[in-house]
């Protein structure tokens, strides 16, 4: 029986390397497309494989006697329903699908495999008081469980040769309630690396669904890598047209207004939330923003420009935008960042014309490990 259980464990070990090394082929499709988009849990995510070889029995060729149960012969006509069936009999075999739990650190693991991406050096730490493992400190009050009976035993001694009434020839000592210690864990300040993502994306009537798309599939790589490099994170969700506002993760990606557009009311949001939320000696800041390049002027761009130059930047560990082609906006916005704050290594542009171009502008925002 353990030799049976064995040989299944180290098959079904097999098959899933076999899972992953389809997977791992296939990441460039999955970068490209929104098949992963709504499957993820807090430490997994469910990926669909196709056309993977499922094990199945090998039977011999049958030159002896059948292997059937039950009454009849060899030949005999079976019963059955007879339900009429439509069309013909098509001759192309069938796909099999599988859905396969992988480990979002694993997936993360083989985005940066994929992309060459290096680990991110955390600049900001705070300090979390948490409680260690092994049972060192001694309190007055706690579970029965956890009572130090030779503490206990050591106050109640004190207590009754302090107050007299300690008799050598009849040494018995009876804890009372203010005797009592328990033990516990001490709690010490452990630094821990955190970080807050901030999505941004204009929800203007010239952002359709095909570029919401893009930023979705965009910005779950992005958080994707980002939850491997911390231990904790936090994702604040803006959408703007010409009004900003804070909005949970479904409407981020469902969103849609008509007005115009004005990038700073966005920013200026950001900046507000790290100032009051997310203060940057204690957070790594990283702010993302989405459009398709379209600004109501000049002077709200200039005013961009200057948020992040003189807010932003110096507060954030980078800053990055990614310009979403459609068919009603210009592209002006990127090429105003470009040459107003290309020289500056903290911002990152890409354009983004095609889900073919996710990957690449992904690898851009990502690659400096900051």
């Amino acid at each position: 029986m353990g030799g049976q259980v064995y040989r299944m464990e180290r098959d079904r070990a097999r098959f899933r390397d076999i899972v992953r090394g389809r997977l791992r082929e296939d990441l460039r499709k999955y970068l490209s497309t929104s098949e992963l988009l709504g499957r993820q849990g807090k430490q997994t995510i469910s990926i669909p494989i196709p056309q993977v070889e499922l094990p199945r029995f090998r039977y011999g060729d049958n030159s002896g006697e059948g292997v059937g149960q039950g009454p009849g012969d060899e030949g005999d006509q079976m019963d059955g329903d007879g339900a009429d069936g439509a069309g013909s009999a098509g001759e192309q075999p069938g796909q099999h699908i599988l859905e396969v739990e992988v480990d979002l650190a694993e997936l993360a693991e083989m985005l940066g495999r994929e992309l060459a991406l290096p680990n991110i050096q955390p600049r900001g730490s705070r300090q979390l008081h948490t409680e260690g493992g092994r049972y060192t400190g001694i309190r007055s009050q706690g579970p029965d469980s956890l009572r130090h009976f030779r503490r206990t035993f050591r106050r109640a001694l004190k207590r009754t040769i302090a107050s007299g009434e300690w008799d050598p020839k009849d040494p018995r000592v009876i804890p009372m309630r203010d005797d009592q210690r328990f033990r516990s864990r001490r709690t010490h300040p452990e630094p821990e690396s955190s970080a807050v993502i901030f999505h941004m994306m204009d929800v203007s009537g010239s952002m359709g669904r095909e570029q919401k798309d893009i930023v979705r599939i965009k910005a779950f790589w992005i958080d994707t890598w980002l939850r491997s490099q911390y231990k904790n994170i936090e994702v604040v969700y803006i959408v703007h047209d010409a009004v900003a506002k804070v909005v949970d993760q479904e409407a981020f990606f469902h969103l849609r207004e008509s007005g115009g557009t004005k990038i700073s009311s966005a920013y200026e949001l950001c900046l507000k939330q790290i100032q009051e939320r997310y203060r940057p000696e204690n957070w790594n800041i990283y702010p993302f923003h989405y459009s398709d390049g379209d600004n109501w002027s000049a002077r709200d761009t200039a005013r961009c420009v200057a948020l992040l130059r003189e807010e932003i930047l110096p507060c954030a560990n980078q800053f990055c935008y990614g310009q979403v082609k459609s068919a009603y906006g210009s592209g002006q916005f990127k090429k105003d960042l470009d040459h107003a704050l290309g020289h500056d290594e903290q911002v990152v542009t890409t354009a983004i014309h095609s889900r073919e171009g996710i990957a690449e502008s992904i690898r851009a925002f990502l690659a400096e490990g900051r």
